[in-house]
């Protein structure tokens, strides 16, 4: 079986890296390693994410699901120093990694941990996923629906996805669950969705 970025225990063997993230208002330096997702280079789905995505909540405890070596959670833990985020991957070399990179970039509010740790909120005053479509519908969907979940009542969740990896119909299945969706913004073949309980007012961003 070949394996992937979302195998627990990666055997590839170890070929060290560094992806810069340069945003207006953030700059991180951040270790990448071999068996996990894009340690080449920020793919444009996360960068579109990070781009786009409003301001995340001063306080509470946020998600990054499916966390990797840390780009969105180490954004996060910059943008809201006062909030605990929650690094989130069953990858557990991308687990240590996140941990390192927050660590050298003197992020103490992050937390680096695999889905089963006991430790993790029952609820997030907010999720932010670049997801792994990869590991099928059917698994995916029970991912997603767990997690979001957890959302607190007024909460929303960021979700990027490649069109041509079925954006358009995973925006689909999750409004036929009930979730109120919204496309905040599409780039190089990514859609960014926006994804609420339906008694909440998405907020849209023109675009």
């Amino acid at each position: 079986m070949s394996e992937h970025y979302f195998s627990p225990h990666p055997q590839a063997p170890h070929r060290p890296g560094q992806v810069r993230v340069i945003l207006p208002d953030v700059y991180l330096e951040l270790e990448t390693d071999a068996g996990m997702f894009s340690p080449g280079r920020l793919d444009p789905g996360t960068r579109l994410l990070l781009d786009e995505i409003p301001a995340p909540p001063p306080s509470g405890d946020l998600l990054d699901l499916g966390c990797g070596y840390g780009p969105i959670a180490c954004v996060l833990a910059t943008r809201s120093p006062g909030a605990t985020v929650w690094a989130v991957d069953v990858n557990e070399r991308a687990l240590e990694l996140c941990a390192r990179n927050a660590t050298a970039a003197g992020l103490v509010n992050v937390r680096c941990v695999t889905p089963e740790d006991p430790s993790v909120p029952a609820r997030f005053a907010g999720i932010w996923s670049n997801p792994p479509i990869r590991v099928g519908k059917e698994a995916l969907h029970e991912l997603l629906r767990a997690w979001l979940g957890r959302l607190s009542p007024a909460s929303q969740a960021h979700l990027v996805v490649g069109r041509n990896l079925g954006a358009d119909s995973l925006h689909h299945w999750l409004a036929e669950q009930g979730w109120l969706v919204t496309r905040l913004a599409a780039r190089s073949g990514y859609r960014l969705l926006q994804v609420s309980r339906q008694a909440e007012r998405a907020v849209v961003t023109p675009r």
